[in-house]
């Protein structure tokens, strides 16, 4: 299969239909079905069928337009990896969990990358569950989020920064006021960003020992999302303690208080244990627990992507 054939793949899964895909690609409606056509017969899967209310796709079709986006990406990536070491510039990919990628890793990547003239900043959205994985298989240089569930002797993996989870809702919530039981919130709406979903962190742990039953959970594409529907009276969140902390002094959220409405964890860096030359990813791993980069990680509720500098580049990979 060829980035052309997924690129038109992948446009068809975008847009629905053929037409359209062609539109977007500004190519000919039967350069788009002879794609198709050569990676159905390459993998011997129908891949997709017209229906009346749209394509259909089969369990493989699924399955190829979700690695069909990763391999694109990592062709993008290649392209910026090729150009920028052709310039003398440094690469530094950094994975992270959805929950500290959206508030701590924007201040964090911008201080550290504002240190050195020669390098750019790959961040991607990752799945806990999957960082000493991506970290040997060379597709990151370092992950940062909760620890592996086991320690693995590939991945060397330390402290980064300590942080609180805490269950809040709006000043109109029932049980505003209350420290309630965990019966009590176990049977609430929850209002939940994407870090729900992981295997690994705070808010799942949280969850599991709640018993929150999945029928109670709305998740949203991001934690700040999830907050903005508990101001609005529509359940109960958990979010990090010092993104919260202004909204709850200025009473439009509340925090419930007791030992099951919080949890505190730990973020922690990983990165591959064997003794290589001084990398910028090891450099990253002593710098993020420093006083001034935890500073930097504890500014709110993170840095808006349309500030990061040229330098840094975002991907969000499922």
């Amino acid at each position: 299969m060829t980035p052309t054939q997924l690129r038109a793949y992948s446009a068809v899964v975008r847009c629905g239909s053929v037409k359209q895909a062609a539109a977007q690609l500004e190519v000919s409606e039967s350069a788009v079905s002879l794609h198709i056509g050569q990676l159905r017969k390459e993998l011997g899967d129908q891949l997709f069928s017209r229906t009346a209310n749209g394509l259909t796709f089969t369990p493989g079709g699924l399955r190829l337009a979700s690695r069909a986006t990763e391999l694109l990406g990592l062709q993008d990536i290649t392209v910026l990896e090729v150009s920028a070491a052709g310039q003398g510039r440094r690469l530094l990919r950094v994975g992270a969990s959805s929950l500290f990628a959206e508030h701590s890793a924007p201040g964090l990547i911008e201080l550290f990358a504002s240190r050195a003239a020669d390098l750019d900043v790959e961040l991607s959205v990752r799945n806990p569950g999957s960082f000493a994985e991506a970290l040997i298989e060379r597709s990151i240089d370092i992950a940062i989020g909760p620890p592996p569930a086991l320690p693995d002797p590939a991945v060397r993996c330390r402290p980064v920064m300590h942080y609180k989870v805490v269950v809040v809702a709006g000043p109109d919530h029932p049980l505003a006021g209350t420290q309630p039981s965990p019966r009590q919130l176990r049977d609430q709406t929850w209002l939940l960003g994407p870090s729900a979903a992981a295997d690994r962190g705070a808010i799942p742990t949280l969850l599991r020992r709640l018993g929150v039953p999945d029928d109670r959970q709305q998740i949203f594409q991001s934690h700040a999302a999830a907050i903005e529907e508990a101001k609005r009276g529509r359940g109960v969140a958990a979010a990090l303690s010092f993104t919260v902390a202004p909204e709850v002094r200025k009473g439009h959220l509340i925090q419930f208080c007791g030992p099951h409405a919080a949890l505190e964890e730990v973020w922690h860096s990983l990165t591959l244990a064997e003794a290589e030359k001084p990398s910028a990813a090891a450099e990253l791993a002593r710098f993020a627990s420093t006083p001034r980069a935890i500073q930097a990680m504890m500014r709110g509720s993170g840095v808006n992507v349309a500030r990061f500098k040229p330098s840094i580049h975002v991907t969000l990979w499922s």
